[in-house]
């Protein structure tokens, strides 16, 4: 009989407490402030980051995320008090970043909010693309239109953010498919999120305003929270080509995985609707790759090179701390390609609970330090 997760998360269970049960970090704590100013799959629990800058980092330190994706790392190392540089190559996931580690003049922020809430309309542009294929004429228009007030604004990244959010619950698919659509839906299906039939999304603005609404909240939660004496700083560039010359306190970093997301792909609506740089070429493990052994071998090869390569950065004896599902037994090679050895493996249950997606897996904490 498999053990119950009371029983289970004892077993796993050191000084340090890793996994949470349902009851213990419930959904509005796991997405608290601007952790959820935009869904993004594939982040860890900024619980998580929270309790390992603790455990192995010195107060006040300074941390590099090399693989830095929604942010998450960055937001926590604000609020917990330290200084933090974050790398990522996709576009979007910088644009969030940004959004969500900038300083605010909140007074500034809430009349811009007010002002575009005030000024609903409908584009009489043409859309094209993706914008064509995947909304409703009704949700396009009124989603081209929030998109040509924007640069009216000072926080035009803001409002991207939003429109972004709007965009990605707009579009012509099923409810519970939002997170990989495969095909846009415009007529009424049985819907397995609400157990009846629904129809497809045909208008956006109840979108715009509620997502408006939600992120300015959610920017206030954190500037209450955020430790003001600290910086955050986003690089948008290939971690093996990025130029980060400070020392660094640690490493803390959970990278993409072989062949699972495509993060492009994933935001392809932001990427269309903002005109965003598309490097999804160059992307680690970008699931259009596939796990053929090629694949894998450049996967290997890339996270090592990166690994090595920013571990040079670090002070000594700082650690590098990787947070991975290692599935496939990769990262003993990876380790010893990037010059590091294993310090301390710590396991953690996961239990996923989000619709069809929902699964549980282990995940590994690999604190490691250089080789000497």
């Amino acid at each position: 009989m498999a053990p119950t997760q009371a029983v289970l998360y004892r077993e796993l269970a050191d000084e340090l407490h890793l996994s949470w049960s349902e009851a213990e970090l419930p959904e509005r704590e796991r997405t608290k402030h601007v952790h959820r100013l935009h869904p993004y799959l594939g982040k860890f629990v900024p619980q998580l980051v929270e309790a390992l800058l603790g455990r192995y980092i010195r107060p006040g330190g300074r941390v590099l995320d090399p693989f830095a994706g929604s942010g998450t790392t960055l937001v926590q190392c604000l609020e917990s008090g330290y200084d933090a540089v974050g790398v990522d190559l996709a576009a979007f996931n910088c644009l969030l970043m940004r959004v969500k580690t900038a300083r605010y003049d909140l007074f500034r922020l809430e009349t811009e909010v007010r002002d575009v809430l005030a000024r609903p309309g409908r584009s009489r542009q043409r859309p094209r693309g993706y914008v064509r294929e995947w909304f409703a004429p009704d949700a396009a228009a009124e989603l081209l239109h929030f998109r040509s007030l924007i640069d009216d604004y000072e926080h035009r990244e803001f409002l991207r953010v939003v429109l972004s959010r709007a965009a990605r619950s707009a579009r012509l698919t099923t409810h519970f498919d939002l997170d990989f659509p495969r095909e846009p839906r415009r007529e009424p299906y049985w819907c397995h999120k609400h157990r009846r039939t629904c129809t497809p999304v045909q208008r956006a603005e109840r979108f715009v305003t509620r997502y408006l609404l939600d992120a300015l909240e959610r920017v206030k939660a954190f500037e209450k929270v955020r430790d003001r004496r600290r910086e955050a700083h986003v690089v948008h560039a290939d971690s093996e080509d990025a130029l980060v010359e400070d020392r660094f306190d640690a490493i803390l970093t959970s990278p993409p995985y072989p062949g699972l997301i495509d993060y492009h792909e994933q935001h392809r609506y932001a990427y269309e609707l903002l005109g965003l740089d598309d490097r999804r070429e160059r992307e680690l493990g970008a699931a259009a790759r596939g796990t053929s052994r090629q694949a894998i071998d450049e996967y290997v090869d890339g996270i090592a090179r990166v690994l090595r390569r920013h571990s040079d950065s670090l002070v000594s004896g700082a650690p590098v701390i990787v947070v991975v599902n290692d599935r496939r037994d990769l990262y003993p090679e990876i380790l010893e390609r990037s010059g590091l050895q294993l310090a301390e493996r710590l396991e953690r249950h996961v239990n996923r609970r989000t619709g069809r997606r929902a699964g549980e897996y282990f995940e590994s904490i690999l604190v490691c330090v250089r080789e000497t």
